[in-house]
């Protein structure tokens, strides 16, 4: 699964229906004309590209894991909700998770595979 434009040529890649909404708000609250151009370019280039993976039970499922794991380390799921539902998302349907922010992840990095593109 994908947090980015494109994915590894070695891998078959797709997004979060998670990741997509955050890419719509991107555009949204954009206040430069200029990146608000880029950031709808790119997003009509990610939807072009890949099919969005439904959060669904499994997810939801999932997700109460790692919410639970991430509070019974201390830290706050609310405010990590769209990540959490992210690796959710890819735990769910088995596969890594490619971000060039893995530190997002690095409290739940031993429940989610957690890779840089």
């Amino acid at each position: 699964m994908l947090i980015a434009e494109d994915g590894p040529e070695d891998l078959e890649s797709a997004i979060s229906a998670a990741s997509l909404a955050e890419l719509h708000f991107g555009v949204l609250v954009a206040q430069d004309e200029d990146e608000r151009a880029r950031r709808a370019h790119r997003l009509g280039i990610v939807e072009a590209t890949f099919h969005p993976l439904p959060f669904d039970a499994a997810v939801a499922r999932e997700w109460g894991r790692l919410a639970a794991a991430v509070a019974s380390r201390g830290a706050q799921p609310r405010r990590r909700a769209v990540d959490l539902v992210i690796a959710a998302t890819a735990n769910a349907y088995h596969v890594p998770l490619l971000t060039h922010n893995s530190k997002d992840f690095q409290v739940i990095a031993d429940l989610v595979d957690v890779r840089t593109p």
